[in-house]
């Protein structure tokens, strides 16, 4: 692998191609997988800000959110994109992760190539980002955008970078402007995903190798190092205020457990451990999973071992600095990019993550491949050695990744293998059950999750989820127990305030379901699905006013929400407001054109606005669709048999349709024997009409129904007249 330099343009060109290729071939099954009920409901699937696309309150949501316990806009803005071109088809989504995976790789390659002046060694560390198993998490989550995506900032920063320190050393003037993309590229990057704070570091590692800029008698001698600390003050700046806002953010949400939760002793030896577990699976990846549980202690025995594995490569890679500069570069390129996720401020209940490594793993690449190019030395075969080396390593990583991308299919194929490959996984047994509930299996489901809840009791979203399955079973009373527990154990939570909400309402405890949905709409004020509960329990205890106000803001947040539409437009028809109801209802049918219920009832709304041939219209699309609907029977024959505009009657029709739902109804119901009778009246068969409309008389008298007995003694006279029925608007 000897050195060279850039004057290989279609080299590298080819080798771009090649790394192109390869990563298309390896993840391009990944367009057929679903979407995951791991995070991917919170970024995309039940997210009422992302899922309408770019929007410009979307974007504004964007930068004032800490929602899902992390600021970072550009990822929100990435996910509403993809909404906006693929709606809510997983494979869209997917590819887009895919084709910023390709650039990144593309992009690495470029940079070590312009900053190393080496062709082959650059390629086999950009062909080790593109197909090593750990990068699977990172492409295949859809959640995990923030990783692909920042991670483009953060090469496209170093490129930025790697142009200014060449201009400063020629002198140009263009030189601040390259400074100046740098930092405005890093604070996109930081926009995408806060893990990059520690990226001036990485530019002062950069600095020392490939870049060069200490002097060359004295490496690590202060005054140039002093300079050049100084020039990444800006870097410094934004690296802190994103770190502010992070801490502050994941605080509020409840994502930082405090000691009582995670002890210090474990929060100091679990980023020991797994600073070297992440070595030990870059360099060896099996058992590869979702979620790695954080355990209760770690053996005093393998935290030493750990310990001194880390220790000895600092100390060497220090040591070998001067002759080979790129063990330094490479060693705390990896310890330095892990620490935001280390465990060091406990985020999350996981003791490491596969997806922590998509930068990370770049720095041990370096070190892997130039230690190679090291220990060959000058051997005579080295170039053929090297490449079968760098052949067999790519061939193995390539096998892996497809069987680990084989995992991501779906929740079912995920969190099974999870379970598997790992002990007391209570997330990979909350997950499953969760995916067992949705296929309506509730055995498993509520096996799987009670299992979940006795390896972590204080897993708020397992507790919310058993609870969910509980009620699916119709167990309510047992399901409220774990509602409770989950509330208790992370109130900040609102989606669990709302589960909590809907079993109390199902209940029918109607003031403390109002009470959580209130709660949950306070923590997440966008929570559609608040808004429309709170709505329900407001139209149950009377107060219609409210629960318009909070329909209204229902299907601003999720326009997409038929059942949102129809219980506004039935709150809109009952407080006497049919035009606003006719939109409502026929925004359901856009979404929704055989929903029965929608066109009944928007034909009730346009009938109240006396536009009778609309109304006529949308009650033969509801028989049509519900041959034996009595009220749309009734309604539809009412106006073919009262409305004063002649030709839209037709006594006839109206006689079959007011006789079809009161042989429905038994004659029964006085309503419908009222309109029957008014049929008969326009078919000019008035000795019926009379008697059909006494009888109406009698059935409304025995039920305490006065109005509609008046409304029938009005009838009568007109019968008895030989006049039809034409009620005054």
């Amino acid at each position: 692998m000897p050195a060279t330099d850039l004057n290989h343009p279609p080299r590298s060109r080819l080798i771009c191609l090649i790394l192109i290729l390869i990563s298309l071939a390896l993840y391009w099954p990944v367009t057929n997988h679903a979407f995951i009920n791991f995070d991917d409901d919170q970024y995309v699937t039940d997210n009422f800000h992302v899922k309408p696309g770019l929007t410009w309150p979307g974007i504004v949501w964007a930068f004032q959110s800490g929602y899902a316990d992390n600021w970072h806009p550009l990822t929100w803005i990435s996910h509403m994109l993809d909404c906006q071109w693929y709606g809510l088809n997983p494979a869209g989504h997917h590819l887009t992760n895919l084709l910023l995976h390709i650039v990144n790789t593309v992009l690495l390659f470029i940079f070590l190539h312009r900053t190393t002046r080496t062709l082959w060694r650059s390629g086999l560390v950009a062909a080790l980002f593109a197909l090593h198993p750990l990068h699977v998490e990172s492409v295949a989550w859809v959640a995990e955008r923030k990783d692909v995506l920042s991670t483009f900032f953060c090469l496209l920063t170093l490129l930025a970078y790697a142009h200014f320190v060449e201009k400063s050393k020629a002198q140009s003037p263009r030189s601040k402007a390259f400074y100046c993309l740098a930092l405005v590229l890093f604070a996109c990057g930081l926009m995408c995903k806060p893990m990059l704070v520690t990226l001036p570091f990485v530019l002062l590692l950069l600095d020392f190798w490939p870049l060069n800029r200490f002097s060359a008698d004295a490496p690590l001698s202060v005054r140039p190092l002093g300079g050049l600390i100084f020039e990444k003050v800006p870097f410094l700046a934004l690296s802190l205020a994103s770190s502010v806002i992070t801490f502050l953010v994941q605080r509020a949400g409840g994502a930082v457990f405090s000691l009582d939760t995670v002890p210090f002793s474990l929060r100091i030896t679990n980023p020991v451990v797994s600073y070297f577990r992440y070595v030990s699976k870059t360099f060896w990846p099996t058992d590869l999973a979702v979620f790695y549980p954080l355990p209760a202690h770690w053996p005093p025995a393998l935290v030493l071992a750990s310990g001194l594995f880390v220790l000895a490569c600092s100390v060497l890679s220090v040591w070998f600095a001067r002759r080979q500069p790129y063990l330094l570069v490479g060693w705390f390129w990896y310890l330095g990019t892990l620490i935001p996720v280390i465990g060091l401020v406990q985020v999350g209940r996981q003791a490491m993550a596969d997806r922590y490594m998509y930068i990370p793993g770049i720095g041990l690449f370096i070190v892997a491949v130039w230690g190679l190019n090291a220990l060959l030395g000058s051997w005579p075969q080295k170039k053929w050695i090297g490449a079968g080396i760098g052949i067999a390593v790519l061939a193995g990583c390539l096998t892996d990744s497809w069987m680990q991308l084989k995992y991501w299919q779906n929740n079912l194929t995920l969190f099974s293998h999870a379970k598997a490959v790992t002990t007391d996984n209570y997330v990979a047994d909350a997950h499953l059950g969760m995916a067992f509930d949705e296929l309506w299996q509730f055995d498993k489901a509520v096996s799987l999750l009670k299992e979940s809840a006795r390896i972590n009791p204080r897993y708020a979203r397992g507790n919310s989820a058993l609870g969910v399955a509980l009620a699916d079973q119709g167990k309510l009373k047992e399901a409220l127990e774990y509602f409770n527990t989950a509330v208790q154990l992370q109130p900040g939570d609102a989606e669990l305030q709302y589960n909590l909400g809907t079993a109390l309402l199902n209940h029918g405890d109607l003031d403390a379901a109002g009470s959580r949905f209130s709660k949950a709409l306070e923590i997440y004020p966008g929570f559609a699905a608040a808004h429309r509960s709170l709505a329900i329990v407001l139209l149950k205890q009377g107060k219609n006013t409210e629960a318009l106000g909070q329909l209204s803001d229902a299907v601003m947040l999720n326009p997409d929400d038929i059942e949102a539409h129809f219980d506004y437009g039935l709150a809109l028809l009952n407080n006497n407001q049919p035009a606003g109801a006719a939109a409502q209802f026929s925004q359901e049918l856009a979404s929704a054109p055989y929903q029965v219920e929608g066109h009944y009832r928007l034909a009730e709304a346009l009938f109240r606005q006396y536009q009778s041939a609309a109304a006529i219209g949308e009650f033969w699309n509801t028989l049509r669709l519900a041959p034996h609907f009595p009220d749309a029977l009734n309604e539809l024959a009412w106006i073919l048999a009262t409305d004063p505009e002649a030709r839209l009657r037709s006594g006839t029709v109206a006689v079959h349709l007011a006789e079809h739902a009161c042989d429905l109804t038994h004659y029964q119901a006085p309503a419908l024997l009222t309109t029957l009778g008014a049929a008969y009246a326009e078919a000019g068969r008035f000795p019926e009409a009379m008697a059909t409309t006494q009888k109406a008389r009698d059935l409304a008298l025995a039920a305490g129904r006065k109005d509609l007995a008046d409304k029938t003694e009005q009838f009568l006279k007109l019968y008895q007249s030989q006049q039809p029925c034409r009620p005054e608007p």
